[in-house]
């Protein structure tokens, strides 16, 4: 008898794990679909959609203005965006812990920020979730496709090796 109990536990315990599974999935699913469907407003008012950047990549960068790494990578940022934003590159900043938009918006006028800065919101962190690192940054493919999120900085260099790459292919090249 106690080894039926066993196996009936055990049953009960694969059963339990799948369904963690699925509901996991099913939450990355809404999540992907959230985020593939955002809508946020810039510093000028300006609304952005992932769909308004079809045939674009499109880097959503978190990042905060005590953050020395997110320092380090703005300049290449706004290289980045200067260059290819009529062709083939998207930037959106996206501020975190922040005092007031006060201290943002001057710190992007020390920092001659050209790209469009979003301030992060309840709202925002609701479409993408909250960074746990920064920065952080969301690398969407020209199909509105999520291939990549990058923890820590990130060089002009390797986003221009990613937009190299095939537009579907699985982007291998930044560490985790």
């Amino acid at each position: 008898m106690h080894s039926f109990q066993s196996f009936s536990n055990i049953c009960r315990l694969r059963l339990f794990l799948w369904a963690l599974l699925f509901f996991a999935l099913m939450m990355n699913n809404a999540n992907a679909e959230a985020a593939k469907n955002f809508v946020m407003k810039d510093l000028a008012g300006k609304e952005h959609r992932l769909s308004d950047y079809q045939g674009k990549w499109v880097l959503l960068n978190y990042w905060a203005t005590w953050c020395p790494s997110c320092l380090d990578e703005m300049p290449d940022f706004i290289e980045l965006y200067d260059k290819h934003k009529t062709k083939n590159l998207v930037v959106l900043g996206v501020a975190v812990d922040y005092k007031n938009e006060r201290e943002v918006r001057h710190f992007l006028d020390d920092m001659l920020v050209s790209y469009p800065i979003i301030l992060g919101t309840p709202k925002i962190f609701a479409q993408f979730g909250s960074p746990s690192v920064l920065p952080t940054t969301l690398i969407y493919n020209p199909q509105g496709k999520l291939v990549k999120i990058k923890r820590g900085q990130l060089s002009k260099q390797t986003v221009e090796l990613i937009m190299l790459s095939l537009p579907n292919e699985s982007i291998d090249i930044l560490s985790p």
